[in-house]
Formats: structure tokens, C-alpha cells, sequence
């Protein structure tokens, strides 16, 4: 089996640790348009070979686009078409994005469309690029399969045998209807850090010790904060009428907070409260 990653970063390179050591690969190709990532990539064994694009299109018997989301969706149409044009209809392609909707209407009258697994390994970290990838990253997590009635079963069977190699288990769900969740459990998490360390950081302008009384809560709840903007862009932008949504929601459960502190009204502040206390039943 040889395997060719579209971006060696934190999820496809963390995916071609496991794929190699747990022997779902005999080869990795690793496609990197920056040289210090290539280079760092080849380096650090996350790949036996950088090559071209097209290179690895034809050569891999999966490709999986790891890359942001506004960039896969040009590029997926891109590899079903190298697929057709070699006659290839035994190749699989699966991203790994974190929205859905836009990336398979992209390819949705593709006479190849079956060839294409939609995919969303939920896991990550804060960090990018080739020195963020590690092994064991997906162990546990849940894997997205959206859409998947529109792959080929025999694509969907060994794709499923990816994931399971990375110990992951798969959930199946509609495009839109993932955009819908992830827009509540991951991107407003992420607007909510970014915005967190504005306005910490606008008051630290005036009050130069305030991160030296930074606590762990504090660094736990603006860790995201730290996460690439040529991810995030492009995911806002493509979920824009969910994260909209959900932005509305928290925006009204600021200002019921916002009321009662204003208001000194302790027991509505405790009410509030309890009522979060309950996320503890699903996190655990």
C-alpha cells in the first residue's frame, strides 16, 4: 500500500506516523510546498519521499488532503480528475477538513465522485506544521464519515480500515449536519479563544504584569488562541451561517451573565452556573 499525504502538518503528519509503524503502509509520499517543510518532514521521517503533486496523485493508492479546507476543495476535483484521466478507478482520496458541506457539492457530479471518502478525524492540537505531528494523536477519538452513501462501499470498507489502524471509531453523518455540530463543539471554541486573547491582550498593553498572574484555567481556556489563521479563515468563512449561529447563543448567554453580575444578583449568577455544571454528564 503506498499512502500519499497533501500536507505533512500536525493531522497528516501524525497520520503518517501510524500508518507506517502500524503497517497499514508500505510507503509514504509526502507532498510540501515549502522547502523548510519538506525538508523538516524528510528529516523527521514523517514521509519516504517528497514529490510533485501529480507525482503522488499517480503513484499512491490512497491520497489523503490533509491542507485547509479553502484549498482542498480546488484540489480534490483536481485529483478525481488525474484518477480518471489514468483510467485509475481502483484509487481512493479523502480529506480530512473540518467542514464538510462546500467540499463534497465540490465534487458532487464528478463521475469519479465514488472514488471520494469524506472524512473528519476529530482530533488536534494548537500546533502546525511537520514539528507538530506525533504518534498516537487519533488513539480513542471519533472519526466523521460524511455523505458516505455517495463513495463506492469498497472505498468506504478500506478507508474505514484506515481509520481503524489509527484506533479510531467512525460515526457516520450528513455533510451539513456535521457543519452544524462542529460549529458548536470546535469553532466557537476557537472564536471565543481568539477573541479571549484580544482582550487580554488590549489590557495588557496598559498593565504589564497581568500575565504574570496568568493561572492554568486561563492558559487551558486561550490555548486555542495559539492555532493557525491559514486553518481558521477558511473554515469561518465556509461554515459562516453556523458559527453565525452559534455566535448569536453565546453572545445571549454573555449577557445573562453580564445581567446579573450587573445587578449583584448572586442567585441568578448561581443558577447560571448550574445549569453549565451539567456539561460534566457529557464531558467527563
Amino acid at each position: 500500500m503506498v499512502v500519499g499525504i497533501i500536507g505533512l502538518g500536525l493531522i497528516g503528519g501524525s497520520m503518517a506516523i501510524d500508518l507506517k509503524r502500524r503497517g497499514f503502509a508500505d510507503r509514504i509520499l509526502g507532498v510540501e510546498n515549502e522547502f523548510v517543510n519538506a525538508e523538516a518532514a524528510l528529516r523527521m521521517g514523517l514521509c519516504d519521499e517528497i514529490v510533485p503533486f501529480g507525482d503522488c496523485v499517480r503513484k499512491a493508492d490512497i491520497v489523503v488532503i490533509a491542507v485547509p479546507v479553502g484549498t482542498a476543495v480546488k484540489m480534490l476535483p483536481e485529483v478525481l480528475d488525474i484518477f480518471k484521466e489514468e483510467g485509475r478507478e481502483d484509487k481512493i482520496v479523502i480529506d480530512t477538513c473540518s467542514t464538510k458541506s462546500q467540499i463534497v457539492r465540490s465534487v458532487h457530479y464528478h463521475p469519479l465522485r465514488g472514488r471520494f471518502v469524506a472524512t473528519h478525524p476529530m482530533a488536534g492540537t494548537e500546533y502546525s506544521g511537520p514539528w507538530a505531528a506525533m504518534p498516537n494523536l487519533f488513539d480513542g477519538r471519533a472519526c466523521i464519515f460524511a455523505n458516505s452513501e455517495e463513495s463506492d462501499p469498497q472505498a468506504v470498507k478500506v478507508v474505514e480500515e484506515l481509520y481503524d489502524v489509527l484506533n479510531m471509531r467512525p460515526i457516520y453523518m450528513n455533510a451539513d449536519n456535521h457543519d452544524v455540530h462542529t460549529a458548536y463543539v470546535s469553532h466557537i471554541s476557537h472564536v471565543t479563544s481568539f477573541a479571549l486573547a484580544l482582550t487580554v491582550l488590549e489590557k495588557e498593553q496598559d498593565e504589564k504584569h497581568i500575565f504574570d498572574l496568568a493561572s492554568g484555567g486561563f492558559s487551558s481556556t486561550v490555548r486555542l488562541a495559539k492555532s493557525s489563521s491559514d486553518m481558521w479563515v477558511p473554515i469561518l468563512t465556509q461554515n459562516r451561517d453556523n458559527v453565525l449561529k452559534v455566535i448569536d447563543t453565546y453572545l445571549d448567554k454573555m449577557k445573562d451573565f453580564r445581567e446579573a453580575i450587573a445587578s449583584y444578583d448572586g442567585k441568578r449568577i448561581e443558577e447560571l452556573i448550574h445549569e453549565a455544571n451539567r456539561i460534566k454528564k457529557i464531558l467527563r
